[in-house]
Parts: structure tokens; sequence; C-alpha cells
């Protein structure tokens, strides 16, 4: 196809790698979804391996297709809906494994939107290479393990959300504070 007629159907530049980016992470979404409806697993079992499974895709991106990975800064950078609107979707997905995990009763979750936003946020430096710091792919991994055996037992007595302190806390505070 001539760049003439590429033209033709995309405006600009920016629209074709936004286009090629769009297609990576619709590869990469229906990876993460192969995880989440995978039967046979725990809420557990599905948020850790969702976690490692998008580490790992995007570690295999960035060292095998560059371009691609270069691609997606880009756009992140010129259209942060782009970003968002990728980063929405695979909240949704984590959205399903927390709702699962209360459901099953392996996790207490007030909020699970919120508490999939959090995961996001604690996970973010194990799938955006530019806050890798040069770590090798096994330091990255013995990381994110430690990351998600915090998550987890947080998940378990309803520790994502918002932090409000225990009875016990509140009552050793305040006996704490008559002390000083």
């Amino acid at each position: 196809m001539s760049p003439g007629n590429l033209y033709r159907y995309f405006p600009g530049k920016l629209d074709i790698a936004e286009a090629i980016s769009q297609a990576a992470g619709e590869v990469t979404l229906a990876k993460l979804r192969e995880v989440v409806k995978l039967a046979g697993k725990t809420a557990r079992q599905k948020l850790r391996d969702f976690l490692f499974s998008h580490m790992h895709i995007t570690y295999n991106q960035l060292e095998f297709d560059k371009q691609i990975y270069e691609m997606a800064r880009v756009i992140s950078a010129e259209r942060p809906q782009y970003a968002n609107r990728q980063m929405a979707l695979q909240r949704a997905l984590l959205t399903e494994i927390l709702a699962a995990g209360n459901s099953s009763g392996e996790f207490v979750v007030e909020d699970v939107v919120f508490t999939a936003e959090m995961i996001q946020s604690a996970t973010m430096k194990f799938v955006y290479p530019q806050l890798w710091s040069k770590l090798t792919y096994d330091k990255l991994e013995r990381e994110l393990d430690g990351v998600v055996h915090l998550l987890l037992n947080g998940l378990d007595d309803g520790g994502a959300g918002i932090e409000r302190p225990r009875k016990d806390q509140e009552t050793q505070k305040s006996e704490t504070l008559v002390s000083i």
C-alpha cells in the first residue's frame, strides 16, 4: 500500500501508531482475559497469575518487539486517554477477580473497583518498563512475588481500601497517648 493510500484511512502518523498499539493492547487483554476465565483456579491464584502474566507479556514485548513498546510509550504521552482506556480495561479484569474472591470468601473487599485501581498502582512498576531500572527478569519476578504476597495478605482481611484503624489499634493509640 502506498503512503498516500494509507493516509486515506488514518489522518496522521500518530493515528497509525495508535492503531498498531491498540492491536497489541488487544492481544495483551485477550491473554489476560484467558487467565481470568481459566477454570479450576482460586481467585488468589488468578490474581497472582494475572499480575505475573502481565509482567511477562510486557517483558516479552520489550524484548522481542521494541517498536510496539516505543509506539505505546509515545501514544501514552501524546494521547493519555489511550493509556487510561487500556488501564480501565485491565482494571475491569482485576475487578472481576476480586468480585469472584469476595463471592468465594477468599477476599473481604468492600470496593472492588477502588481496590483494583490500588492493585494497579501497587504493581505499576512491573508493567511499565521505564520503571524497571535495568533489573533482570528474575529480580523483577522476585520483587513482584513480594508485592503479590503483601497484596494477598491485605485482601484476606479487607486491607485494601481506605485505611481504617481496627478497634484494638484505636485503643492502643489512645493508651499510648495517655502514657506520653
